[in-house]
């Protein structure tokens, strides 16, 4: 799946990778995660870090698996970063909803719907479009009829970012134990 490098205002260049190139560069992902988690409303730690790259290493061997990754074009360095995985039909995402959902929106067949799980641009680079390239490169012939997340309410650049590029409230969840309430949003690929 590597593509092209696409141009970000000529300052660097965002790649797309399937799972094993992805895999492959962990450890630029895992700079820009560190970074922006560490940041309010997430004040993610060492360990929080560690349990996400774990799960990381899982999802990068799925066969949908997409990333994308910005850095910058002189040095090479992680900018941002962007990945996620179409969901099986047996996924749990639609159960942590704290409103159940019409049974035809929780239909997946692991093609339907592909669940962005992560998209982040370190401080220095952002209101640049890097978000925005990263989107565009991840979702680039993904042949999805939609794409699922979950946002930190309190992320209002974030949530002004997905909703920009159409994506709409369907509910709210909790992804993980204890984790505080989240938005899910949904972009609706077929008709944009």
């Amino acid at each position: 799946m590597a593509r092209a490098p696409l141009n970000c205002r000529e300052q660097c260049t965002v790649e797309g990778l399937d799972g094993s190139a992805s895999a492959a560069v962990e450890q630029a992902f895992r700079l820009v995660y560190a970074e922006v988690f560490s940041e309010a409303p997430y004040n993610e730690r060492e360990d929080d870090v560690a349990a996400a790259f774990r799960r990381f290493r899982s999802q990068t061997r799925k066969p949908t698996f997409r990333g994308a990754l910005a850095r910058t074009e002189s040095a090479g360095e992680p900018v941002g970063m962007a990945y996620g995985y179409a969901l099986g039909s047996n996924t749990g995402w639609w159960d942590q909803l704290t409103e159940a959902v019409p049974d035809d929106m929780r239909r997946e067949d692991g093609r339907r719907t592909f669940g962005l799980m992560e998209l982040a641009v370190r401080k220095a680079w952002r209101e640049q479009g890097i978000a925005r390239r990263l989107h565009q490169v991840l979702l680039s012939g993904l042949g999805a009829e939609r794409v699922i997340l979950n946002v930190h309410p309190e992320s209002g650049a974030a949530s002004a970012a997905y909703r920009s590029w159409g994506y709409h409230k369907v509910g709210e969840a909790r992804p993980w134990e204890g984790a505080a309430l989240h938005d899910v949003l949904l972009l609706d690929l077929l008709n944009r």
